[in-house]
C-alpha cells in the first residue's frame, strides 16, 4: 500500500500546486443527481486530470469536479459522477478521490445515490436518509495495509452515518416541506440489477434500498475519520416489487427530477452553521 499512499501524497501536491483552496467537505453526486450547488468559485474539471489512473465516466455520471464556496470561507469540493467496482475499478479506485480530499483537510462527506425501492409503497422520487447499510458487493476498500494516520485498521462501523449529520440534514429536509424516511441501503456489485428472488432475500434481511454503490465510500470515508450523510433517492421499484421493467434511462430521467429537491437540500445544509 506504499503505493496508494504515494499517489496519494501526489495528488494532493498537485492540487496546491494549482493554488486550489481547501475543500472542508466533499459532495458525490450518484446517477443523474448532479444538482446546482452553488457558483463555482474554480472551473469544472475532470477527474481525469486529477487521477494518477485512466477513467471514464458512464451516463450520469460525468466525473467532473467543481469548488464552490457555499458560505464565506467555507469551500466544498462537489463530484458530478462517481466510480463503481462495476466498470472494473478496484475498491481502492472507487474511493481514491474521497481518500484525497480527506487527506487535503475535508471533514464531512455528503454524498446521493439512485436505488431501487424495496417496499411496495416506494414511488420513483421518494428520498430515504441512510441510518446504515449491508455490504453484499463482496468488496472492501480496507484490504491490505495503509498509514496509521488514516485510521484503525478494524474500524467500528455502528455510526459510520453520522447521527449529527443525519439530525441535520432531517431538519432542512423538514424545513424545506420535503418528506425524508431513514431506511438502511443494500450495496450490490452490479451492474446486472437483481432478481425478483434476490430482493425477496434483501427485504427479509431488513434493507429498505438496494444499489450498486455507496458503501466501499463510506467504508473508506469512516476508516479515516470523515462524517458520513447519504440521500438515496427511489429511482424505481426493485424487481419483483412490480412488474416494471427496470432499464438505466428511466433511472437517469427520474433522478434528474429530484435534482432540484436535493440541490436545495443541500444548499441548505452546506450553509448551515451546524455543519462543521
Amino acid at each position: 500500500m506504499d503505493h496508494l499512499a504515494h499517489q496519494l501524497d501526489a495528488a494532493a501536491s498537485a492540487w496546491r500546486e494549482r493554488g486550489w483552496p481547501i475543500p472542508q467537505i466533499f459532495v458525490v453526486s450518484g446517477s443523474g443527481l448532479a444538482a446546482d450547488l452553488g457558483e463555482p468559485i474554480v472551473p469544472a474539471t475532470p477527474w481525469l486530470d486529477l487521477l494518477p489512473f485512466e477513467v471514464e465516466g458512464i451516463e450520469g455520471h460525468p466525473l467532473t469536479l467543481e469548488l464552490i464556496e457555499a458560505a464565506p470561507g467555507r469551500v466544498v469540493a462537489s463530484s458530478r459522477g462517481r466510480l463503481h467496482a462495476y466498470q472494473g475499478y478496484t475498491p481502492a479506485q472507487v474511493v481514491f478521490p474521497l481518500r484525497l480530499m480527506r487527506l487535503l483537510g475535508a471533514e464531512v462527506l455528503l454524498m446521493t445515490n439512485s436505488s431501487g425501492g424495496l417496499h411496495s409503497d416506494h414511488r420513483p422520487g421518494d428520498m430515504v436518509l441512510l441510518n446504515d447499510h449491508i455490504n453484499m458487493m463482496g468488496l472492501n476498500p480496507l484490504y491490505g495495509r495503509f498509514p496509521e494516520s488514516w485510521g484503525p485498521q478494524f474500524p467500528d462501523m455502528a455510526q459510520a452515518y453520522d447521527p449529527e449529520l443525519r439530525g441535520l440534514l432531517r431538519n432542512c429536509a423538514e424545513e424545506l416541506g420535503f418528506e425524508l424516511e431513514e431506511g438502511v441501503y443494500v450495496g450490490m456489485a452490479g451492474p446486472s440489477y437483481e432478481t425478483p428472488a434476490e430482493v425477496r432475500t434483501l427485504q427479509t434481511l431488513g434493507a429498505d434500498a438496494v444499489g450498486m454503490s455507496t458503501v466501499v465510500e463510506v467504508i473508506a470515508a469512516h476508516h479515516m475519520g470523515m462524517r458520513c450523510g447519504c440521500v438515496s433517492v427511489v429511482s424505481n421499484p426493485a424487481a419483483g416489487v412490480t412488474d416494471e421493467v427496470l432499464d438505466h434511462a428511466d433511472v437517469l430521467s427520474r433522478a434528474k427530477s429530484a435534482a432540484l429537491r436535493i440541490g436545495q437540500l443541500f444548499q441548505k445544509v452546506l450553509s448551515h452553521p451546524d455543519l462543521l
